[in-house]
C-alpha cells in the first residue's frame, strides 16, 4: 500500500498529528545529544581520584589546595566538596546542611530537561492514536460522502490512518528508554555526590 508513496505522502496521509510527532521526535533527540555533551564533561574526573587528591591536600593541612582542586575540576561532586571545604572549622551539622543543599541544587542541574523527554514517552503514543482516530473518521466521511466503496476501501483508509500509530510508537519509544538512560546517569552522579560528601566529612573529623 505504502510501497509506491513518498515519505511527503505518509506526512500528508498522517495529518497535522505527524508534524506534532516529528517535532516531539526532533525535541528529543536535541536534548539527548545536549545532555550525553554535559554529562560527558561532568564525568571526566573519576571520584576517587579525586577525594584522593583531596585527603593528600587535608592531611597537610593544606584548605586552601584542597579547594584549588575542587575549582579545578568541572565534576557535580566537585562543588559539593567546595561548599563544605568553605565551611572548615564550622559545626559538623553546617557543613552537612550545606553539602546536602549543594547536592540538591547539583541534581537541578543533572535532571534538567529530562522531564520533557519523559512527557514526549509518555504522550507520543496518545498523539499518535488522536491521529488514527482522526484518520479513520476522515475515511468514513470520504466513504458517505461518495456513497460508494466496499471492504476494501474502508480497510485502506483505516490502513494509511494507522500511521500516526506507527510513528508514535517510533517516537515514543526511544524516548522512554533515553529517559531511562538519564534516570540512571543522574543516580550515578547523586551516589558520587553522597559518597563525597560522606568522605569530607569522615576526613575533616580526622583533621
Amino acid at each position: 500500500m505504502f510501497a509506491e508513496k513518498t515519505l511527503w505522502d505518509i506526512l500528508q496521509i498522517g495529518g497535522f498529528t505527524m508534524y506534532v510527532l516529528i517535532f516531539c521526535s526532533l525535541l528529543s533527540v536535541t536534548i539527548f545529544l545536549e545532555r550525553i555533551i554535559y554529562y560527558r564533561k561532568r564525568s571526566q574526573t573519576k571520584r576517587a581520584e579525586f577525594m584522593a587528591r583531596i585527603a593528600r591536600a587535608l592531611k597537610n593541612g593544606n584548605i586552601k589546595k584542597a579547594m584549588d582542586i575542587c575549582k579545578e575540576t568541572f565534576a557535580p561532586f566537585s562543588t559539593v566538596v567546595y561548599s563544605g571545604l568553605q565551611l572548615h572549622g564550622r559545626q559538623e551539622r553546617e557543613i552537612s546542611n550545606a553539602m546536602e543543599r549543594e547536592i540538591t541544587i547539583e541534581t537541578a542541574q543533572l535532571e534538567r530537561y529530562i522531564s520533557i523527554v519523559a512527557t514526549i514517552g509518555n504522550t507520543a503514543v496518545y498523539i499518535g492514536l488522536f491521529g488514527t482516530v482522526l484518520g479513520i473518521i476522515r475515511a468514513f466521511h470520504d466513504i458517505a460522502v461518495a456513497e460508494s466503496g466496499g471492504m476494501s476501501i474502508v480497510i485502506g483508509g483505516v490502513a494509511e490512518a494507522l500511521v500516526c500509530t506507527a510513528a508514535g510508537l517510533f517516537v515514543a519509544i526511544p524516548a522512554v528508554i533515553v529517559f531511562n538512560y538519564f534516570t540512571r546517569r543522574v543516580g550515578h552522579f547523586m551516589d558520587d555526590m553522597d559518597l563525597c560528601a560522606s568522605e569530607l566529612m569522615d576526613l575533616m573529623r580526622g583533621k
